[in-house]
């Protein structure tokens, strides 16, 4: 990822410079939100439904879609070995400055066992999208398979995209799904100032199409922790064989 493409680096950079940025979240259908760049929040004011399900964190684990670090550096001070992962040079820039002790410039598609073992893996911050779609998750939880510990857990973060009234986002997932997509399967790219991101499948799911998606690939939802809104966490367990 160049300079012009890190549209969500620059918004956080600028945010840990003292800025106070607002990225547009762009969707294929022409639709727009803003959103404040609030990847810096300390564990006190995390979701009810992150601070309960982070509870569950063990052993070496992975920081998938890192951001400005905040939960690698809650992880860190609690005595955890943290690998911070991002697919935004100047987050993971961010992620250093910071104070995080490992972190990487990697796609969650380069993930791999060349890492070595993890006992737990998260995925906050609705990071569970950056699975992409319902064959790519199956593929890459199969791979996390063959690089965690025989008790490891996946802790995720998704949205219920059928928790919503609003008109153009029902209007999405009928068209996903005369497509043959997931209906929570959204097409996006992020814009801050003059830098935009590529255009990217990004993943919102159901706790059910989550169970579906799981299966046969060795995980299965342990737990689910909800805050009262469409977004949720889920501790899911490696099974045993």
């Amino acid at each position: 990822m160049n300079s012009y493409q890190d549209a969500f680096g620059r918004a956080v950079y600028d945010r840990f410079m003292g800025g106070r940025p607002i990225e547009i979240i762009e969707r294929s259908d022409g639709y727009m939100d803003a959103y404040p760049s609030d990847y810096f929040a300390e564990h006190r004011k995390w979701s009810k439904h992150e601070k309960q399900a982070i509870r569950y964190a063990r052993g070496r684990v992975l920081d998938i879609g890192a951001g400005a670090g905040r939960v690698s550096l809650y992880l860190q001070k609690k005595g955890h070995d943290v690998l911070a992962t991002d697919i935004s040079p100047l987050a993971i820039k961010v992620c250093r400055l910071r104070g995080v002790k490992k972190a990487k410039v990697i796609p969650i598609a380069r993930l791999s066992p060349r890492l070595g073992a993890f006992d737990t893996i998260v995925m906050y911050g609705n990071n569970f999208g950056l699975f992409g779609s319902y064959k790519g998750a199956k593929r890459l939880l199969r791979r996390f398979h063959t690089m965690t510990s025989p008790h490891a857990r996946l802790i995720v973060e998704s949205n219920d995209i059928y928790k919503t009234k609003n008109p153009d986002h029902l209007a999405y997932q009928r068209q996903n799904r005369s497509r043959g997509r997931m209906s929570g399967q959204i097409r996006l790219r992020a814009i801050y100032k003059k830098s935009r991101t590529p255009w990217i499948d990004y993943l919102m799911v159901s706790p059910d199409e989550m169970r579906d998606i799981l299966k046969g690939t060795g995980w299965k939802v342990e737990k689910f922790f909800r805050s009262g809104d469409s977004m949720y966490a889920a501790v899911i367990r490696k099974e045993r064989n």
